[in-house]
């Protein structure tokens, strides 16, 4: 069997050992998945009134406006907080020394950081397909978006999480535990908070604007309302892609150096 063939055989494997994981423990993803729902659901229902009129149509502006404007973010943060889920069981693997029994198996090396990321990429898609539904639930339509769109946006959404999977894992070989390592990967949460999810950047203080702006989550947020809503895309399309990639990158080579070292 050649190197590639066990690769992908050892990879699948690895993979499949995860998503048991999470099939047998749900409530993990459940809890990853309360802080976007609950967001949506309160800057909707509590907020929502006084937003629309902040987006500019007035003291009769429709709800919906916000509804439009808020679900694309919600759904990139909802990416966010699932890829913490890769950064907590890759620490526990680590901890619990099942990476170490893994070395002295024989097989392919990179198939654990492989089954890791492709796990967490396919819990991240599903979670935004689900809170995508409850975006739809509460009014949310994509009138504009066709076939295309669709795929791109889906695309986009996988390309991000891949990105931000790889610097979870990441964070998640460099924690001494489980809880360590969910602490430092709440940046992924919080990140959205100061982004173009809920507002837009012109209308943040001066000082934080440029935070706002320059940051991986505005790009890809501003791209997939310009795909699922239909407005202006702009400069935000190659700036999202290139911070997919340089993460992707960067997390790759961080977690491989890591993984690469002496077993705890």
């Amino acid at each position: 069997m050649s190197s590639l063939s066990l690769a992908v055989r050892d990879s699948s494997t690895m993979l499949r050992r995860n998503l048991l994981h999470a099939r047998r423990y749900p409530s993990a993803t459940l809890n990853l998945l309360l802080t976007p729902i609950m967001l949506l659901l309160l800057f909707v229902y509590v907020f929502g009134d006084a937003m629309s009129a902040g987006l500019g149509g007035g003291s009769g502006a429709d709800r919906s406006d916000y509804v439009a404007y808020i679900v694309p973010g919600i759904l990139l943060m909802t990416v966010g907080s699932t890829t913490i889920g890769a950064a907590v069981h890759m620490a526990m693997d680590m901890s619990e020394g099942i990476v170490a029994r893994f070395r002295t198996m024989s097989i392919h090396r990179g198939s654990v950081l492989i089954g890791h990321v492709v796990g967490s990429v396919l819990q991240s898609v599903m979670s935004v397909v689900l809170v995508g539904a409850v975006g739809v639930a509460i009014g949310f339509r994509s009138v504009d978006a066709g076939v295309l769109e669709w795929l791109a946006a889906l695309g986009l959404v996988a390309l991000f999480s891949l990105a931000l999977t790889w610097i979870a894992v990441g964070m998640g070989l460099s924690s001494p535990n489980a809880e360590a390592a969910g602490n430092s990967a709440m940046p992924l949460i919080l990140l959205p908070l100061i982004s173009t999810a809920f507002i837009p950047a012109e209308t943040m203080p001066g000082w934080i604007q440029p935070i706002a702006e320059y940051q991986p989550f505005t790009p890809a947020i501003e791209t997939l309302r310009g795909l699922l809503l239909g407005s202006e895309i702009g400069h935000n399309g190659w700036l999202a892609v290139t911070w997919c990639a340089a993460l992707t990158v960067l997390g790759y080579l961080w977690s491989r150096s890591l993984f690469d070292r002496d077993p705890r």
